[in-house]
């Protein structure tokens, strides 16, 4: 897990003086960035190689508003990978008194830059927790393991 902390600023807050929906999207993005670097992952040479990583879907559950001021904890894992994708789950926590604000997911799958689908390259997928290719049936090879085959070891 990755921890980052962000302190709420006046623009992200909306009418009525809570955080805008729309913007822990963005939490979650540093969020996921901070857990990425931490793995010593480089978007920026990850793109010049030629391969990006959009979101295909997001999911926020809304708990409490944070608030101008507030300091945030944003916590990041990786909680699953396939071939092409990976999920980040995120909690959004108040730093104050620990209150969980939000919580989500978002699923990116990697592409080449014409948008084709592709499999994580080789030094990417160095960095991708094993235990998730376990939970999804396939080895480090992206071979299918015979237990998700339905045979026994």
């Amino acid at each position: 897990m990755s921890r980052c902390t962000y302190r709420v600023i006046y623009g992200d807050t909306d009418q009525m003086g809570v955080v805008y929906y729309a913007n822990y999207l963005a939490f979650f993005e540093r969020g996921r960035c901070e857990y990425m670097r931490e793995r010593a992952f480089d978007y920026g040479a990850f793109e010049k190689q030629g391969f990006v990583l959009p979101v295909t879907e997001a999911s926020v559950k809304y708990r409490q508003p944070a608030r101008f001021d507030d300091l945030l904890v944003i916590e990041t894992t990786m909680t699953a990978a396939t071939r092409i994708t990976a999920t980040f789950g995120y909690r959004v926590l108040r730093d104050a008194d620990a209150a969980l604000l939000v919580e989500g997911s978002t699923t990116h799958v990697c592409l080449t830059r014409e948008g084709r689908p592709v499999r994580w390259p080789a030094p990417i997928k160095a960095l991708l927790p094993g235990e998730l290719f376990a939970a999804a049936g396939l080895d480090r090879d992206w071979k299918t393991t015979p237990a998700a085959q339905g045979e026994t070891p």
